[in-house]
C-alpha cells in the first residue's frame, strides 16, 4: 500500500501544516484550536495537542438555515479550550444578517474525546445539542432500520448524507457534505489507530462506506486523528504531545479501499495488525 502524500480534494483548500504540538506543552505558542477554512461555508478546527494529546479535529459546515458543528473536542473547560467563543467569531456575520440563524451540534460517536465542549453550548441560543446515545442519533436523524439505511439532513441549500457507522462505538455515524464531496469518518478511519469494538458491526460499516464511495462523488475522507508518522506502519505512541513529522489528514477512496481489503484479510482476528497507513486493534474477542 503507497502511502498519498497530497490532498484528496482539490475543490477547497487542503494545503495546510497543522499545528502538532509542541516540545514543552506548557510552552505553546500557538492557540488552543487551530481554525482553518476548508472554503467559505466548511471549517476545519484542530484541538491543539498541547492542550489535549487527542487532538480531534472537528468540523463546522454552515448552511442558509442552520450551521452543524461536528464533535465538540477532548476538553471540557472553555478557558482550556473555547469552543463555543471560535464557534461564535465564525457564524458571527452569519447571525448578524439572521439572528434566527441555528446550530446544531452532533458526534462522530459518543467517546469523551469528542464531546467533551457539549457544556459550552447548553445555554446558546437557537442551538439544538444531539444526544449521544444511538437512539438520541437515530432519532434525530430519522435514521430508520439502523444500521441498513442512510438519512439525510439539510441545513438549507446544503444535503448532508447522514451514514449509520457502527463499529468503533454503537452510536457512530459517517457525514458526508454533498456540497464539497468530503466525508467525514470520524474514528472509523484516519490515519492512526483505528479500534473496533464490534468487529462484525465495523466489517459492515466498512463495506457499507465502500459502496456508498462507488456511487456518490467523494473528494476526500477526513477522520478525527493524525496519529501516524510519515514512516509507513509507524504510529506515534499514545500520549504523545508533538508529533513533527505527521502525515496528511486526508485520506482517499483508494486508501479506503485498502481498508476493505484489510478487514477481509484480518477476518476478524484479534490484535492489532500494522498496515503503511493506519494500524488495525480489534478488541473484540480480546
Amino acid at each position: 500500500m503507497s502511502r498519498v502524500t497530497k490532498p484528496a480534494s482539490t475543490s477547497g483548500d487542503l494545503d495546510v501544516g497543522w499545528h502538532a504540538g509542541w516540545p514543552s506543552p506548557k510552552h505553546d505558542p500557538a492557540p488552543e484550536i487551530q481554525v482553518h477554512a476548508y472554503d467559505e461555508r466548511t471549517v476545519i478546527l484542530r484541538q491543539n495537542m498541547s492542550v489535549h494529546f487527542e487532538a480531534p479535529f472537528l468540523f463546522l459546515l454552515l448552511g442558509a438555515d442552520r450551521a452543524l458543528l461536528l464533535d465538540t473536542g477532548a476538553t471540557e473547560a472553555a478557558e482550556h479550550f473555547p469552543l463555543r467563543r471560535v464557534v461564535d467569531s465564525l457564524l458571527a456575520d452569519r447571525i448578524r444578517h439572521r439572528p434566527d440563524y441555528a446550530l446544531v451540534v452532533a458526534h462522530t460517536h459518543g467517546h469523551g474525546d469528542h464531546v467533551a465542549g457539549d457544556p459550552q453550548f447548553v445555554d446558546r441560543p437557537n442551538t439544538t445539542i444531539v444526544g449521544r446515545e444511538l437512539a438520541d442519533v437515530v432519532g434525530f436523524f430519522g435514521l430508520r432500520d439502523w444500521p441498513a439505511v442512510t438519512g439525510e439532513f439539510d441545513l438549507g441549500d446544503r444535503l448532508i448524507d447522514v451514514i449509520p457507522g457502527p463499529g468503533h462505538q454503537a452510536a457512530a455515524v459517517v457525514f458526508h457534505d454533498r456540497d464539497t464531496g468530503l466525508l467525514f469518518t470520524g474514528d472509523t478511519f484516519y490515519p492512526g489507530r483505528l479500534y473496533v469494538e464490534d468487529w462484525p458491526a465495523f466489517a459492515a460499516t466498512v463495506d457499507r462506506l465502500t459502496e456508498f464511495c462507488a456511487r456518490r462523488s467523494v473528494s476526500g475522507i477526513l477522520g478525527c486523528h493524525i496519529e501516524m508518522t510519515t514512516t509507513p506502519g509507524v504510529d506515534y505512541p499514545r500520549g504523545t504531545t508533538h508529533q513533527p513529522a505527521e502525515p496528511p489528514l486526508a485520506m482517499t477512496v483508494d486508501q479506503l479501499g485498502d481498508l476493505r481489503r484489510a478487514v477481509a484479510e484480518i477476518d476478524g482476528r484479534p490484535g492489532v495488525h500494522r498496515f503503511d497507513d493506519f494500524i488495525i486493534h480489534n478488541r473484540g474477542g480480546e
